[in-house]
């Protein structure tokens, strides 16, 4: 009878162990997966870098256009000096005489025709004609000569509109020759009409 109760006992202590150890190693619910996914590009990020390339395209266009801007004043600038140049030439180019005439050739008419509207568009513009010759002949006659010649060419451009007052001339006779030699072809060049501006030039237009 002992013995029956202490098996009895031994197997309601073994039924205990085994309900205690059931109870704490019941399954435990899974653990909620992690959904992960590829983390996309950071949306701040995106406007940042498209208002920096935003901001480098303007500055790069504000550049172009400021070099733009220089190249075409740079190149006004160039055409307006060849410009003056060219006025300034044209108005200073000289006109020659047959030996011991003071008449003004035919072909050299379009020199004085020429200078015209460019007077008429700078009427700022004061000039000075000096007469010359070549070396035969005396001081005296030569000087006069001269005179005669400086005075043929602004009677020339007085006659097509140029005012008398900005023409002022002078005779040097024989004294400044340009080219050196007692024979025709350095007389030739030295029967000559010299035209010089004396104020206004500085900034001359075009007609």
């Amino acid at each position: 009878m002992m013995r029956t109760q202490r098996i009895a006992g031994l197997t309601l202590a073994l039924l205990s162990v085994t309900l205690v150890d059931a109870c704490h190693h019941k399954a435990q619910p899974a653990p909620t997966p992690t959904m992960t996914t590829a983390a996309g590009p950071n949306q701040d990020s995106i406007r940042a870098a498209q208002a920096e390339a935003a901001r480098r395209a303007a500055e790069a266009e504000a550049a172009r256009r400021r070099a733009d801007s220089i190249a075409a004043a740079e190149a006004s600038m160039r055409d307006a000096a060849n410009a003056a140049t060219m006025l300034r030439s044209t108005l200073t180019a000289m006109v020659h005489f047959d030996f011991d005439m003071s008449d003004i050739r035919p072909d050299d008419k379009a020199i004085l025709d020429a200078k015209v509207p460019i007077l008429q568009a700078n009427p700022q513009v004061m000039i000075r004609i000096a007469g010359h010759t070549d070396e035969r002949g005396s001081d005296e006659y030569n000087l006069a000569l001269g005179e005669r010649r400086a005075a043929a060419a602004k009677k020339y451009l007085i006659e097509h509109g140029i005012a008398e007052s900005r023409i002022e001339t002078i005779s040097y006779g024989e004294e400044r020759p340009i080219a050196q030699g007692s024979n025709e072809d350095a007389w030739a060049q030295n029967r000559r009409d010299e035209f010089e501006i004396t104020s206004g030039g500085g900034n001359l237009r075009r007609p």
